[in-house]
C-alpha cells in the first residue's frame, strides 16, 4: 500500500454494521460472530443468581428457558432461590431493621393501654371516702337524737328533770366548783320547814326539808357568783316513800315547761324514806353573776318528798 492509498476497501471493512444494508448484503457483508453485533465482543450472558457478592465468578450452565407461558421452577413454596442470595445474608450486607420494642406489660409490641389499676384504686379511694363521710353523718345523727331524747324536745327555757346522774364531782366545770346550798339554807314558804329525823340526808347535819306535800309549798335559792350566760343543770337531793312524785321549778320569776320528776330511782318500799334518797336534775338557762330558782308544789303536783340538797353544774348534763 502506497501513501494515499487506502488499500482495498469492502462494506465490512468500513461499517461493521453493514450487513445491516442492502448494499452491504450485496457486497457479501456478514454479521460477526458473538457478542450483540459488535466485532470482537464477549458475550457475558449469565443466568440470573449466578454471580454471587464477594466471591468470584463460576460459571454455571445456564438453566433452560421455561416455555412461553409458564414460570419458571423455584423451588417449593417457601425455599430459597438456589440462583439467589439476599444482600442482607453477606458479609457486611444490609441488616434488617431492628423492631422496637413496645413500652406495654410482657415485653409486646403496641403502645401501652390505661392504667387500670391506678383508676381502680382511686375509685376505691372515693368510695371509702363516701362511706367514712355517711357513716359520719349517721353517727352524727345518732348522737343528736340521743341528746334530743335526753332533752326531751325541751327548749332552754324548758329544764329537763330526769333521773339519777353523775355525781357533781364528776360535773364540775374546769374553772373552778359552782354554788352547792343545803336544806337549812333555803328559803321556804308555803309551810315548808326543815327536821332530821330521817337519816341518809346528805346535806349538814342530816338535815332536810319536810312538809313539802302541800299546795304552795316551796324553797328559794338565791344564787350568785354565776361566771357568764349560758347552760347549767341544777341537781336536787331528795327522798320520796316509795312512789314517784314532781314538782315546779321556776328560774327567774319564768315557771319551766318542764317538771321536776321525783321519781323513785332508789327503789325504796312503801313509806320508806330512808331507802328513798336518790337525786335528779333539771336544765336551766341562767344569767351571768345572780338568779333566783324556786322549787314548788303547785296544784297538781305529787310532793310527797323530802330536799336535802341542792347544786349547780356547768352545760347541759347528758346532752351532746
Amino acid at each position: 500500500m502506497t501513501p494515499g492509498e487506502n488499500g482495498p476497501s469492502t462494506p465490512e471493512d468500513d461499517d461493521p454494521f453493514g450487513y445491516l444494508y442492502a448494499d452491504g448484503q450485496a457486497n457479501g457483508a456478514q454479521p460477526p460472530s458473538g457478542g450483540y453485533g459488535y466485532p470482537g465482543s464477549v458475550n457475558r450472558v449469565r443466568a440470573v443468581g449466578q454471580r454471587q457478592y464477594g466471591q468470584q465468578t463460576q460459571q454455571t450452565p445456564q438453566a433452560p428457558t421455561a416455555a412461553y407461558g409458564q414460570v419458571p421452577q423455584q423451588g417449593a413454596y417457601g425455599r430459597p432461590n438456589a440462583h439467589y442470595a439476599a444482600p442482607e445474608t453477606l458479609p457486611g450486607g444490609a441488616q434488617p431493621p431492628r423492631q422496637q420494642q413496645g413500652r406495654g406489660s410482657g415485653g409486646g409490641g403496641g403502645r401501652r393501654g390505661p392504667n387500670t389499676k391506678g383508676l381502680l384504686i382511686g375509685a376505691v379511694a372515693v368510695v371509702a371516702a363516701v362511706v367514712i363521710g355517711i357513716s359520719v353523718a349517721m353517727i352524727g345523727d345518732k348522737s343528736d337524737e340521743k341528746g334530743d331524747d335526753t332533752a326531751g324536745g325541751s327548749t332552754p327555757t324548758a329544764p329537763r328533770s330526769s333521773g339519777p346522774a353523775p355525781s357533781p364531782s364528776s360535773s364540775v366545770a374546769a374553772d373552778g366548783e359552782l354554788p352547792k346550798i343545803d336544806a337549812k339554807a333555803l328559803l321556804l314558804g308555803g309551810g315548808a320547814t326543815t327536821a332530821s329525823d330521817v337519816k341518809g340526808a346528805q346535806a349538814a347535819d342530816g338535815v332536810y326539808v319536810n312538809n313539802f306535800d302541800k299546795p304552795g309549798a316551796s324553797v328559794t335559792w338565791t344564787v350568785n357568783g354565776i361566771p357568764e350566760d349560758g347552760k347549767y343543770s341544777v341537781y336536787i337531793g331528795y327522798s320520796v316513800p316509795g312512789k314517784d312524785g314532781k314538782a315546779t321549778l321556776t328560774v327567774n320569776g319564768t315557771p319551766s315547761t318542764t317538771a321536776v320528776k321525783l321519781k323513785n330511782w332508789a327503789g325504796a318500799g312503801d313509806g320508806d324514806y330512808e331507802k328513798g334518797w336518790t337525786k335528779t336534775y333539771n336544765w336551766l338557762q341562767l344569767n351571768k353573776g345572780t338568779n333566783t330558782l324556786k322549787i314548788s308544789c303547785e296544784q297538781g303536783d305529787q310532793c310527797d318528798a323530802y330536799l336535802d340538797q341542792l347544786w349547780l353544774v356547768k352545760g347541759w348534763v347528758g346532752s351532746s
